[in-house]
């Protein structure tokens, strides 16, 4: 059965205050080949690298939510197969009460994410299911070219990329005495923009 709420992939947001710190973040992912765990808005601080399964075409619904603005993530990204992040130890998260984090084993608290519709005193109703999020608890997931897709917002995102990489190949042969107008490597990563999903970007990306 073909549904398009679902996805073989899962995607990895950038978060940042500025444009400027969301460029920054992604860049680095681009030059280390991966993504780095944190602790962020994750109860008992476990390191975890994050993402969200839902599909790409629906990633208009994701930045488009009001919660978004809070939680400041940006149309930058990387999308991996769902299969290479659940063979390192990937998993859904689990939405629940607060209450019940400390019923979970230790192995599994990592993936708690709290999940509360009592609007009285003390709680307040707090429903991010909308994020459909996963969870690695690692301090990194490498990434290897045939399991990863990197994620931009518009074409001038992307041929900076292209351009980028075919200029540090042709540095490269140049330093070892080679004719640089001959290297032609293809950049190691399929690029998705985003704008040509017609998924509306702000201003200023």
């Amino acid at each position: 059965m073909i549904r398009d709420d679902l996805s073989s992939k899962l995607v990895h947001l950038v978060r940042g205050e500025t444009i400027e710190d969301s460029s920054r973040k992604f860049e680095n992912i681009l030059t280390e080949g991966r993504l780095r765990g944190g602790t962020g808005y994750i109860k008992g601080k476990y390191t975890c690298v994050c993402f969200t399964e839902t599909p790409i075409s629906k990633l208009g619904y994701v930045l488009a939510n009001p919660d978004v603005a809070e939680m400041r993530y940006r149309p930058l990204g990387i999308m991996v197969d769902k299969e290479y992040v659940f063979r390192k130890g990937g998993r859904p998260a689990i939405y629940q009460p607060d209450v019940d984090f400390q019923k979970l084993p230790e192995e599994l608290r990592y993936r708690h994410v709290r999940f509360e519709l009592d609007r009285d005193p003390p709680h307040s109703s707090i429903d991010l299911t909308w994020e459909r999020e996963w969870r690695l608890h690692a301090d990194e997931l490498i990434l290897p070219p045939e399991a990863t897709t990197v994620i931009v917002p518009k074409r001038d995102w992307r041929d900076i990329l292209v351009e980028r990489h075919a200029k540090d190949v042709q540095r490269q042969v140049q330093g070892i005495g080679g004719d640089a107008a001959l290297a032609v490597v293809p950049y190691p990563w399929h690029i998705i923009v985003l704008e040509d999903l017609g998924i509306p970007i702000p201003d200023g990306l």
